[in-house]
Formats: structure tokens, C-alpha cells, sequence
């Protein structure tokens, strides 16, 4: 680890010791290992994020590694790093590894160059820019954390990349599955019926692309909290009061609103106009996350 890397890190700690914070975030993929040779202050859990799923290390030779609580993944896409702190933050909290309560310094970074260059606090109790619903801890309570994440995930990519080259706008609703359906309806053929639960396993890596393909329909993506695909192409038929939506948003961001609110589903959209993507809970925006541009 390089010298400025060192002493950012080294400012982190001081600074959530300073500050109370709880945890400190840091951004992995700039540095060229995790040797850390200062005293790293105690009762403090260190998170790392990572955009490498396999990014792999060997804790005893690793004084950071040894700390590590958990490392978090993030989809492999160019984004900005407000954008990177925020889906680290709500998928740390999806899976209770940050709570409501915590106070965390975040150190990320540019990847390419090999140097972590901004250190951020954030107080989860009252972070409005970040995290826009405090429904954000109770986000997986009747979904599979892992299936959030890849919903999630695939969503991004899909708003970052589009569907062969060209802009893709859907929803994905997860979750309180049997009354979503009661309050919506098939547009088209359902295209997943008759297909074994495994094969429409939203986990099952080999759906990725046939998500990708039906993302061009009109409609919603219905998903259990299992994971299991249940239909595409659903019109969401849950009226919505849209007064407290931002000014701008379309039907879908109405729709997801509506679905959201009237069941315990969640819902991720793309906007096709932007190709930003919000998640919605609780009637409510959850999170924004901005497409980056190039």
C-alpha cells in the first residue's frame, strides 16, 4: 500500500475516533493490498467495498483483513463516488451489517489511478442525500437478502448499459408476491409460465440474459422473495397518490409508488428517459441512484 493511501486511511480512523463512528468503509479496489502497519483503534468495524466479486485475501497476512467484518460487493460499473457510497450504505443495512443508529466513515477512491482521495462521514440517523426512507432497515424483511442484491445489481447494469446499446426502462417488483399479482394484471403472455422454479430462479445465473432480453416489453417484473420469477410484462394496477413524488417522474415511478405502498414489496425502477434508478418501499423513494455520464 502506497503512502498516501496509508495516510488517508490513517485519517479515517482518527477521524471516526474522534467523531464516535462505529465503522469505517473503505473502498478496496485502489489499493494493491491490504498491509496496513498503524494501530487501528478498537471497537471499530471496518468494511470493505468492492466492485471484484472474488476478491479474496489472506486475513492472517493482512492487518486490515483481520479487521474486515464483511466485504461488500457493487455492481462492476462506472459510477460516481456518492453513487458508490450509496448502494454500499443500503446494502450494508440490507443485510444488518450498518443499522439506523451507526455513524460511518466512508474512504473511496479512483481505481484506475491507485489512490483513495475522499473521506466522508455519515450519520445514518439523519443522512437525507444517501438515504431517503428510513424503511431502508426494514428492506429485507420479507425477501432473501441475496436476492435483493442480485435484483438489484442486475437492475444497475441494466440502467448503466441499456439493452444492446439502447436505453431500457422497467420495474422490478420483489417480494409479497400473492398480492402484488391480485393487484395487477397481465399485459402479454406470460413468458416465465410453465418453466421449473429453478430455471426462473432469479439466482440462477444463467436467467441474467433472459432478463436482459424481456426488459424491452412494457410492464413489471414480478419476483418472490425467493427469487422466483413469476411473470413479466405485468400492468401494476395499485392507484398511487403521486403528490409526494419529485416533479418529473413518469408511470412507472407512479406505479412502483402505488405497488409499494398497498403491499410489502419493493420495487427497483429504471428510467429510460435518464436511465437513473430508484428503489421504492413503503410508498416511498428509498434510494436514487444517478446514471453516470461519459
Amino acid at each position: 500500500m502506497n503512502p498516501a493511501n496509508k495516510l488517508i486511511i490513517k485519517t479515517a480512523f482518527q477521524i471516526a475516533k474522534s467523531i464516535g463512528a462505529n465503522k469505517v468503509m473503505i473502498h478496496i479496489d485502489p489499493l494493491d493490498d491490504l498491509i496496513y502497519s498503524e494501530r487501528i483503534p478498537s471497537k471499530m468495524d471496518i468494511l470493505l467495498i468492492s466492485k471484484k466479486k472474488n476478491w479474496t485475501f489472506e486475513k492472517k497476512d493482512h492487518s486490515l483483513g483481520n479487521r474486515c467484518k464483511a466485504i461488500i460487493t457493487v455492481p462492476n460499473i462506472n459510477m460516481t463516488r456518492v453513487a458508490l457510497l450509496k448502494l454500499a450504505v443500503v446494502l450494508g443495512m440490507s443485510i444488518d451489517l450498518i443499522t439506523q443508529r451507526d455513524i460511518v466513515v466512508s474512504v473511496v477512491g479512483n481505481t484506475a489511478l491507485g489512490v483513495l482521495d475522499n473521506i466522508q462521514m455519515i450519520d445514518t440517523a439523519k443522512e437525507e442525500e444517501i438515504i431517503t426512507s428510513h424503511s431502508v432497515t426494514k428492506i429485507t424483511e420479507n425477501i432473501n437478502p441475496e436476492v435483493f442484491h442480485t435484483v438489484l445489481n442486475l437492475a444497475i447494469e441494466l440502467a448503466d448499459k441499456g439493452r444492446e446499446g439502447k436505453p431500457v426502462g422497467t420495474i422490478f417488483v420483489v417480494g409479497d408476491e400473492e398480492h402484488v399479482m391480485q393487484l395487477s394484471r397481465q399485459m402479454i403472455i406470460n413468458p416465465f409460465k410453465g418453466y421449473d422454479e429453478i430455471e426462473r430462479n432469479i439466482l440462477n445465473p444463467a436467467l441474467k440474459e433472459t432478463i436482459r432480453e424481456f426488459s424491452a416489453m412494457d410492464g413489471a417484473f414480478v419476483i418472490g422473495g425467493d427469487g422466483t420469477v413469476l411473470t413479466a410484462g405485468r400492468y401494476l394496477s395499485a392507484a398511487s397518490d403521486d403528490a409526494n413524488l419529485p416533479r418529473g417522474l413518469g408511470s412507472r415511478h407512479i406505479a412502483a409508488t402505488g405497488i409499494t405502498a398497498l403491499t410489502k414489496s419493493i420495487a427497483i425502477v429504471i428510467s429510460e428517459s435518464s436511465g437513473d434508478l430508484r428503489i421504492f418501499k413503503d410508498g416511498k423513494i428509498l434510494m436514487e441512484v444517478e446514471k453516470t455520464t461519459t
